[in-house]
């Protein structure tokens, strides 16, 4: 099979976590030549658009704060051949950049999970397992059919293992495959979930999270009856309300010391400080960032406050790290 042999256009479809999204997505920290400030600014999706430039496939990355992201890769075959090239060897400097400070012995292999119509997974597989097992032998690739239909669709996981190089002549194979074998009926795309919005209680206040916010319960009464009667059992005496053990806002107050690296304090900070103090407000705690150490790489934060400031205060600044690492975050 021959890249130019097959002259058609075609939409393979990815399921990614937010990590990964984020290496496709790329982040470039770019100094500026202020000499007394050392600012830096960030830019998102060099990556992304640097392999839409060259591969000349369409890219496209599902939207929401989700745990798993649909990256959906359409264009001309070879364009296709391309872009997977890219994703796969981006993946491997990833693995190899994450050993760089690793006691691990064996290097693990770069990992691509296919969506694919549960209607062409048959022909994918084969008869007795045959196309799949002539796929494994000529690629070199370990390829691994899903047995149950992804949550709410009509499709299924395909997960391809091995060296960029197997991953990319496997998804040739693959792309065969679908080709002589269009899906049946119709096909119920599956969709990923947002992440269910934690609630947080913290001052006799409800709070849900959304995004890198904490919005005041519109039913906080309902909800803290809810929790009251599913902790009934651990309510002291003479209590009308649950005890939460380091959530009650009356204990005296008490630091906690997180420790940020330098490439990330700065969406803690946001610009002229703006999200840093809306944590303040929020949480009500008293938040202090130390000063950049000589050779160090990694900045002190010091929460003060009771034990919900402090943990309120705490989830507000994981969930901006975990937007910032996943890639969720506006482009």
């Amino acid at each position: 099979m021959t890249e130019s042999g097959l002259n058609v256009t075609l939409t393979i479809r990815l399921l990614m976590h937010g990590k990964e999204v984020g290496s496709i997505i790329g982040k470039i920290n770019v100094l500026l030549s202020l000499k007394f400030k050392g600012e830096s600014s960030t830019k998102k999706g060099e990556t992304v658009k640097k392999m839409r430039e060259e591969s000349g496939a369409r890219i496209n990355i599902s939207e929401g704060n989700c745990p798993e992201r649909i990256v959906t890769i359409t264009g001309p075959t070879d364009a296709i051949f391309k872009a997977f090239a890219m994703i796969a060897f981006k993946f491997e400097e990833d693995i190899d950049n994450s050993m760089t400070n690793s006691t691990a012995t064996s290097k693990p292999p770069v990992t691509l999970r296919l969506v694919v119509p549960a209607s062409q997974c048959g022909s994918l597989i084969g008869k007795g397992g045959s196309k799949i097992k002539e796929i494994r032998e000529s690629t070199g690739a370990q390829v691994q059919v899903a047995g149950d239909m992804l949550p709410n669709s009509t499709e299924r996981a395909v997960t391809i293992s091995g060296m960029p190089d197997a991953i990319i002549q496997c998804v040739k194979q693959i792309c065969v495959v679908m080709l002589e074998s269009p899906p049946k009926g119709a096909t119920i795309p599956y969709r990923p979930k947002p992440a269910s919005a934690p609630v947080i209680f913290a001052g006799g206040q409800a709070y849900t999270i959304q995004g890198q916010y904490a919005i005041p319960h519109p039913d906080q009464l309902t909800k803290l009856h809810q929790l009251a009667m599913q902790h009934t059992p651990f309510t002291p005496l003479g209590q009308t309300t649950p005890g939460f053990p380091g959530l009650d806002a009356n204990n005296p107050a008490s630091t906690h010391e997180l420790a940020i690296p330098n490439d990330l304090i700065g969406c803690i900070i946001g610009r002229q400080g703006s999200k840093i103090n809306e944590i303040r407000q929020m949480s009500g705690a008293q938040i202090k960032i130390a000063n950049a150490a000589e050779g160090s790489t990694e900045r002190q934060i010091t929460i003060t406050g009771s034990p919900a400031n402090i943990s309120l205060a705490q989830y507000l600044i994981n969930a901006r790290l975990t937007s910032e690492v996943s890639g969720m975050g506006p482009l």
